[in-house]
């Protein structure tokens, strides 16, 4: 019998450091000449809010996110391997990360993807997220799609 285990943890724990690892290598290609400017926003040395999920003890996809402002956390770094896509992970992971936000009291969620990635596009739109003009440092980034998402009571 399968099992799958959430677990909440930070950026110094091993397993979130190695799936990141290769969440970067994939964006390498995806993001071509572009991923050094992404890289900079992306790094993992201060997040302290990180979900891993393990499928049969083995890591298999993760997220995380970090405070924007007083009402905005930031979802960041989430990723599944290719191999155990399409089963609903990445929903469970974010779930648990939204939960935990609205458990910090932050009342939205919110990200950025590329226009690129079509699938994370899709999967943040089948989450409830709703497009929002580019925030931050994705200001006038023709590649760069943001999203946020008000927080409720309940999951999901």
């Amino acid at each position: 019998m399968e099992t799958l285990t959430l677990i909440r943890t930070n950026s110094t724990h091993e397993d979130f450091k190695n799936l990141v690892a290769e969440l970067n290598a994939y964006l390498s290609v995806i993001d071509g000449s572009e991923h050094a400017f992404y890289q900079q926003y992306n790094g993992i040395e201060n997040l302290n809010h990180v979900v891993i999920a393990y499928k049969n003890n083995e890591p298999v996809a993760c997220g995380a996110f970090k405070r924007v402002d007083a009402s905005s956390a930031e979802i960041k770094r989430m990723y599944t391997k290719p191999e155990v896509r399409k089963y609903g992970l990445a929903s469970k992971v974010l779930k648990e990360l939204e939960q935990w936000a609205f458990e910090e009291h932050f009342e939205n969620t919110i990200l950025e993807t590329g226009k690129r990635q079509v699938e994370a596009v899709k999967f943040y739109q089948k989450n409830h997220y709703l497009s929002m003009p580019n925030f931050g440092p994705y200001q006038g980034i023709e590649n760069s799609v943001c999203f946020k998402k008000t927080l409720t009571h309940e999951k999901g």
